[in-house]
C-alpha cells in the first residue's frame, strides 16, 4: 500500500498527475498496466461521470474542468431506477458513477465494472475505518444490521466476481460521502423531546406522521420505530426473512389505515414543504432537508435517537470498458474527487467526506468545526452557494463526526428478499 501523504510515484519519479501530461506510464507500479500516454491526446478524453442530483453539481464539474487536463461531462440521471437501469442495458455511455449502497447487489458479477486496484488510490490510508475495516476509529466493530459499507467494498479478485468482507487489494469503488440520518422534527410543534425511534408510531402524532416512499429508507426507519416500540422483534432487521416482512407490512397496514401516517415522501423538496407547512411533525428526513426548512426560519430539530442513526453513503465506481488513456483520467478524476475541494462542497450540505483530512484545508476553522466537530458556529455557517444555513452559536444536531457515525444501529439496506419486500411495500402503499 502506498503512502498517502504522497503524490504516488511511478517507477520513474513521476507523479500519476505527471504520468498524465508527460505520456509516461510504467506498468510496474500497477496491476493494470498502461499504454504510453501522449499529453495531445489528453484534451481528447472525456470522462462523462452519471449520478444523481445530489453529485452531479455543475459546481463541481466545473473545478474538475479548470483542475484536471481531460473533460468531465456530468450527467444527471432524474431517480435511482433509471440511473441502474442505464448502468445494467448501457454500461458504455457513461465512464464512472456514483451509486448508494442501497443498489450495490445489483452490480456484482454482472461484468459491468471493475475494480480500483488499492495501489491506485492514494487516499486509502487516510479514508475513514468505516470503509477500510468496518469499524470506528476505536476498532470497535459497527452494526452489521443492513448493506453496512464492509458488505461492498472489496473484491475478492480482479475479475470483480463477488464481494470479500476482508480487506484485499481490490476495491470496489471510491468511498465519496456518509452520513448518520435520523428522524425530521418540528420541536416547536410537539413541545417536548423525542428521542426515541418509537415516536414515529406514537398515537399522539396520528396523522402527523410521513415516511420516505423509497423501499430501501422507509423500511429501515419503520423496522427502526416497530422494534423501538416493542411492535416487533427482528433477527436482523436489516435483512428481513418473508416472515418478518410481512408481520412488519401487516402493522404498518394497520397503522395507515388508522389514519397515523399524513404522506409519504418521494423527493427532498416534498420533504421540504411537507415540514414546513406543519403539516408533518415528525418525519423520515434527510439533513440537508432539514438545513433548508431552518433557511426558511422554521424550527426544525434532527437529533440523534437512542436506538441509533441510519447509516448510508455514497461510493464511485469505473465502468469495465475502460482501458488505457481513458481508464487513467478515470482513476485520476476518482482521486481528484476526494482530495479536498469537492469534499468540502458537499460537506456544505451536511454530508460527510471519506478523507476529512483533506476536505479541512478547503473549509474554514468555524466551517469544519461546525460540520466536522461539533462545534458551535462562531459565525454564519452557509451552504456551498453562499446562503445562510445556520446562525451564529449554533451546534449541529447529534454534535461531531463521531457522535453521529459512531452511532449507527442500522444502515440503509437491500435485503436478500428484496423483490418480496417491494411487493409488500406496495401493497402497504396502496392500502
Amino acid at each position: 500500500m502506498t503512502d498517502p501523504t504522497k503524490t504516488k510515484k511511478t517507477a520513474g519519479g513521476l507523479s500519476r498527475r505527471s504520468l498524465l501530461k508527460t505520456g509516461v506510464a510504467a506498468a510496474a507500479t500497477t496491476a493494470f498496466p498502461a499504454p504510453m500516454i501522449w499529453a495531445q491526446n489528453i484534451k481528447d478524453v472525456t470522462i462523462i461521470h452519471v449520478g444523481q442530483s445530489y453529485s452531479t453539481i455543475p459546481n463541481i464539474a466545473e473545478k474538475a474542468n479548470e483542475d484536471l487536463d481531460f473533460t468531465v461531462e456530468m450527467q444527471t440521471a432524474p431517480d435511482l431506477t433509471t440511473q441502474v437501469n442505464r448502468m445494467l442495458t448501457q454500461p458504455k455511455t457513461l465512464s464512472v458513477t456514483d451509486v448508494g449502497n442501497t443498489s450495490m447487489k445489483y452490480y456484482v458479477g454482472r461484468g459491468i465494472l471493475q475494480p480500483v486496484n488499492v495501489s491506485e488510490y492514494k487516499w486509502w490510508d487516510k479514508t475513514v475505518p468505516l470503509f477500510t475495516t468496518g469499524t470506528y476509529p476505536s476498532g470497535e466493530k459497527y452494526s452489521m444490521q443492513g448493506y453496512a459499507p464492509i458488505k461492498a467494498q472489496y473484491y475478492t479478485d480482479a475479475e470483480a466476481s463477488a464481494y470479500s468482507l476482508e480487506p484485499t487489494e481490490w476495491l470496489v469503488g471510491v468511498p465519496l460521502y456518509y452520513n448518520a440520518d435520523t428522524l425530521g422534527i418540528r420541536p416547536d410543534l410537539i413541545g417536548r423531546p423525542i428521542e426515541s425511534w418509537s415516536e414515529l408510531l406514537n398515537p399522539e402524532f396520528s396523522g402527523k406522521v410521513a415516511l420516505q416512499d423509497g423501499v430501501n429508507v422507509g423500511v429501515p426507519d419503520a423496522a427502526m420505530a416497530l422494534e423501538a416500540a416493542g411492535e416487533m422483534t427482528y433477527v436482523d432487521k436489516g435483512n428481513m426473512t418473508k416472515d418478518e416482512i410481512d408481520a412488519t407490512v401487516d402493522k404498518l397496514i394497520e397503522f395507515k389505515k388508522a389514519g397515523h401516517f399524513r404522506s409519504f415522501w418521494t423527493n427532498f423538496d416534498q420533504s421540504v414543504q411537507l415540514m414546513a407547512s406543519g403539516e408533518v411533525v415528525l418525519q423520515s428526513m434527510w439533513s440537508p432537508a432539514v438545513t433548508e426548512v431552518r433557511t426558511r426560519g422554521i424550527d426544525c430539530a434532527y437529533n440523534g435517537m437512542k436506538e441509533g442513526y441510519r447509516g448510508w453513503y455514497i461510493m464511485m465506481m469505473p465502468m469495465a470498458h475502460l482501458e488505457g488513456l481513458e481508464r487513467e483520467c478515470a482513476i485520476e478524476y476518482m482521486n481528484w474527487f476526494n482530495s479536498g475541494w469537492a469534499g468540502a462542497f458537499i460537506s456544505r450540505q451536511g454530508f460527510y467526506n471519506s478523507v476529512p483530512e483533506n476536505v479541512k484545508g478547503f473549509m474554514t476553522e468555524n466551517e469544519y468545526g461546525y460540520w466536522y466537530e461539533g462545534q458551535p458556529a462562531s459565525e454564519d455557517i452557509l451552504n456551498p452557494f453562499g446562503k445562510v444555513m445556520e446562525k451564529a452559536g449554533v451546534t449541529r444536531d447529534g454534535g461531531s463526526l463521531w457522535d453521529r457515525m459512531g452511532n449507527i444501529g442500522i444502515w440503509n439496506t437491500l435485503m436478500d428478499e428484496d423483490r418480496y419486500l417491494v411487493r409488500r411495500w406496495q401493497d402497504f402503499l396502496a392500502a
